[in-house]
């Protein structure tokens, strides 16, 4: 994982003044940032997305019936590929599957994934159920982007299920990813 910060200081975030909570996301699209994983995610078509969710406040906050959605530009959305998803891609056994005309014995493709890139995503993915009081959880959130040509511009990410300590539901968040291409300049 990499060192996290409040999630104030990433330029693509949402803060709640009133709640005290604030939402940050990070995507690792560059080769650089890449560098702390073992698997190349850009090659099987998912888009690492480092979440951030710092709370400022005096109470804990729940995040065990959190839905993050991320929209794209032109509207298509997406969930977090799941643990599984991510090991069908990696793993991506195929086999040729057409019979053949001669009574040959055919090889059947075994797929696998190596543990290490099994613990990395385990280990990665954003699991935390609740932020305790001014604390900072992160984690990583991976979206399927194949077949998109510019999944960042335009594309905006929200989260809603984030509860407070009275069970109330938090607004929801909205993260424009265009903060993340286009940072707001330092006064």
């Amino acid at each position: 994982m990499p060192e996290t910060h409040s999630a104030k200081g990433y330029p693509a975030h949402d803060e709640h003044s009133m709640d005290r909570v604030t939402v940050a996301l990070d995507p690792y699209d560059t080769p650089e940032k890449a560098k702390i994983f073992n698997q190349k995610y850009d090659e099987i078509g998912f888009l690492p997305v480092l979440m951030v969710i710092t709370n400022d406040s005096d109470q804990a906050i729940s995040l065990a019936d959190v839905k993050p959605e991320y929209v794209t530009q032109d509207r298509t959305k997406m969930q977090p590929a799941s643990e599984d998803d991510l090991a069908r891609r990696i793993s991506h056994p195929s086999a040729n599957t057409r019979p053949s005309p001669l009574p040959f014995p055919t090889r059947k493709v075994k797929g696998g994934m190596r543990e290490e890139i099994r613990e990395e995503i385990h280990n990665s993915r954003f699991a935390a159920m609740a932020v305790e009081p001014h604390t900072t959880q992160a984690g990583f959130l991976f979206f399927d982007i194949s077949g998109i040509s510019a999944p960042l511009a335009g594309a905006h990410f929200y989260l809603t299920g984030v509860r407070d300590a009275n069970d109330k539901e938090l607004m929801y968040f909205d993260v424009s990813l265009d903060d993340y291409l286009n940072p707001p300049s330092p006064h």
